[in-house]
């Protein structure tokens, strides 16, 4: 990667110890040079009302700006019923509004999901997936990151213990780091 890119990292989960949480912060460990990684926080996001936005909520603002300013967007979830959590599902409608603004429009995008449970949060990734095609997000597609049985991974203090999960985590972020590049290259 020639130049450096910031990567907004968004997590799904509002839970300050939550496994993709941690997960966000071991990712960020192994981001390559050139990737300057934050975690933009999502807790804090009134409901999305389009009754608020002539007057819009002063998180929204720098929900918004926290994401226009990035040039790449990574996001770290958690499954909820199958889905995505409703915290992540209200950034997305609060960054994609008002029409015709929405601050991820041709950002370069990767997911992780992450459970305790043996599916690796599939149909959290899916689903946020299908949002990417309106929100026309451009997704790196390999390698996918489903994550599995995340609560054997980390010790008390919340650092990664699994050498084949830091591993595995270590090619992720290489090969995001390639694809912001790519597509910050090459705009639509």
């Amino acid at each position: 990667m020639s130049e450096p890119h910031s990567v907004a990292i968004v997590v799904g989960s509002l839970r300050a110890a939550s496994l993709s949480r941690k997960t966000a912060t071991a990712l960020m460990a192994k981001a390559p040079d050139g990737l300057h990684c934050r975690i933009v926080e999502i807790g804090d996001l009134p409901l999305y009302n389009e009754d608020l936005e002539a007057n819009a909520p002063a998180t929204w603002t720098r929900f918004r700006a926290d994401i226009a300013s990035s040039d790449a967007i990574l996001f770290v979830t958690p499954e909820y019923n199958r889905s995505m959590p409703g915290g992540l599902k209200n950034a997305l409608d609060v960054g994609s509004r008002p029409a015709g603004k929405s601050v991820f429009d041709g950002l370069p995008a990767g997911v992780v999901s992450i459970t305790p449970y043996k599916l690796g949060a599939f149909g959290a990734n899916h689903h946020l997936r299908q949002t990417f095609v309106f929100l026309n997000l451009l997704p790196m597609q390999q390698p996918e990151a489903y994550i599995g049985g995340a609560g054997e991974l980390f010790d008390e203090t919340g650092a990664l213990i699994n050498e084949d999960t830091a591993a595995f985590l270590a090619k992720f972020m290489t090969a995001f780091g390639r694809w912001v590049g790519i597509v910050r290259a090459n705009p639509a």
